[in-house]
């Protein structure tokens, strides 16, 4: 799978609040699918097909303990996503810090309030 392909699953799967609960949840332990289900109102093939939007996006790994099937979090992906959103926000602290240069040098401050 591409960088690019890799990061647009991660952020796919992140754009939903149940996925991103279960995340936080499998953040603490591995768990069942139905330990995963209980919080939610929604039903066990619900969560399933979050299930597997997850785990289509490397996000987590599903295997089979006798008749459960337990889920861990995959983390390398995040990981892949933490470095790319790094990168932007190293760039945009650079932008304010030239931004910061520049106002003072030319005697405007971000402290400085209107005299209207």
């Amino acid at each position: 799978m591409l960088v690019s392909d890799s990061l647009d699953a991660t952020f796919s799967a992140l754009a939903d609040p149940t996925r991103r609960a279960i995340l936080a949840r499998l953040a603490r332990s591995e768990a069942s699918v139905g330990e995963l289900a209980e919080p939610f109102t929604i039903s066990l093939p619900a969560v399933s097909r979050h299930l597997k939007v997850l785990e289509t996006a490397h996000l987590i790994s599903r295997e089979k303990d006798g008749q459960w099937r337990r889920c861990r979090l995959a983390a390398d992906p995040l990981h892949e996503a933490s470095d790319w959103i790094e990168t932007y926000r190293r760039f945009w602290e650079g932008q304010f810090d030239r931004l910061t240069e520049y106002l003072e040098k030319t005697g405007h401050s971000h402290d400085q309030s209107s005299d209207d």
